[in-house]
């Protein structure tokens, strides 16, 4: 099929470009590469050395399924714009990856609470209209986060109230609630953003007959490659970004980073924060089966994507324990946690749908975590240490 990537220079989209190519789709992108941008403007850089913009071009322009169209731009342009772009490719599928994905740098301070509700609200609002008025039948798959239901103290089912929920309110015979969104609780003006989108692309479905599979997905960790024994130094065309920063790093991320620099893995607070996390590796095969086996025409679909739900504080135990196996220092050092959120909690997210749709894990989180830290310590002496530590109170 013909699938639109927004954001293909990210960290998911420019592995997942080379991936639907491998798999025999054609794919164009549209990137306005503020990413690139913003990591340089909090003084750091991808511990991976990428390829730059126009050495991305000539690699995707080598596979004939390429279609010849990369603008540099997102959807920050004019509907007149965006309409007519999506009036010459044509897609069949618009994976949507073009936001701001960070939640603590949407909670530095106003600018930068506004950037991101201004770039992902009103951007996938534009989306909307475009694809209502140029290309109605294609498949909208926007990458969500399991951030926007919270840590509420009931199970999390995948979008929906389930059933058997329903059941126990028995104060009125006639409170039907089946069909209605699951109440979200998120925890930053990046994962309220992502609240907002969902509930104007479910209005979207629901009048306008679009289609949409909105994926809630976990923590994303890892890289495209695993194999450190021919890596190219200093550098593999094919990588993807690694960000380790406080702002665009994630957890697991972070600690790998922080190991192979001897730094101390630090937990924020107690450590007991419990969330789904996934291999990238993972993340594409997901984000490939909801493109290959898409909804209904006029159903908006939800998918909670993570290979399954772990402490933060198992996940250093983890880091520490495969690194002191690869002969590197490692040990944990609890810190004042920045951000408000439960230090203990009830949590238990439903993810069955994807492995109805024929995900299977890719490997064992302990072996990619291995592979991980093999893959990064060529780049030790890349890592910017002032920007590990988190700087930014969400209170």
């Amino acid at each position: 099929m013909r699938v639109l990537i927004l954001g293909i220079d990210g960290y998911i989209g420019w592995p997942l470009a080379l991936h639907l190519l491998d798999k025999g789709h054609q794919v164009a992108g549209l990137d306005s590469y503020v990413r690139r941008q913003r990591v340089r403007a909090i003084g750091s850089d991808s511990l991976t050395p990428i390829a730059t913009r126009t050495d991305r071009e000539i690699i995707l322009r080598q596979s004939n399924l390429f279609i010849d169209r990369i603008a540099n731009t997102t959807l920050d342009i004019s509907q007149d714009i965006l309409n007519a772009i999506l009036r010459e490719i044509k897609p069949d599928a618009i994976v949507h990856l073009a936001e701001q994905p960070s939640a603590p740098w949407s909670m530095i301070g106003a600018a930068g609470a506004v950037r991101t509700q201004q770039q992902n609200v009103i951007g996938t609002l534009r989306l909307l209209w475009a694809m209502k008025e140029v290309c109605p039948d294609a498949h909208l798959v926007k990458l969500g986060s399991m951030g926007e239901y919270g840590t509420p103290e009931c199970n999390i089912p995948e979008g929906e109230i389930p059933g058997q929920c329903i059941g126990e309110l028995d104060f009125d015979r006639h409170c039907h609630m089946k069909g209605l969104p699951f109440p979200k609780s998120p925890g930053s003006f990046y994962h309220l953003s992502k609240v907002h989108d969902t509930h104007n692309i479910i209005f979207a479905c629901k009048n306008w007959g679009l289609t949409s599979t909105d994926i809630m997905q976990g923590v994303v960790f890892g890289l495209n490659t695993y194999d450190y024994r021919t890596a190219q130094l200093p550098n593999e065309p094919t990588v993807t970004r690694f960000d380790y920063d406080e702002y665009f790093g994630t957890a697991v991320n972070r600690f790998c980073t922080q190991a192979i620099i001897g730094h101390p893995l630090t937990v924020y607070g107690e450590g007991n924060q419990t969330r789904g996390f996934l291999p990238l590796k993972d993340s594409l095969q997901c984000i490939t089966i909801a493109l290959e086996k898409p909804p209904e025409k006029g159903e908006y679909r939800t998918l909670n994507q993570f290979e399954n739900v772990y402490t933060i504080n198992r996940l250093a135990r983890m880091v520490c324990q495969v690194s002191i196996g690869l002969g590197l220092k490692a040990e944990i050092k609890h810190i004042d946690n920045p951000r408000i959120e439960l230090e203990k909690h009830y949590y238990n997210p439903a993810h069955q749908k994807l492995f109805d749709l024929g995900y299977e894990p890719i490997t064992d989180i302990q072996e990619e975590i291995t592979d991980l830290i093999k893959t990064l310590f060529p780049y030790k002496d890349r890592v910017i240490k002032d920007v590990i530590l988190p700087t930014t109170e969400w209170r």
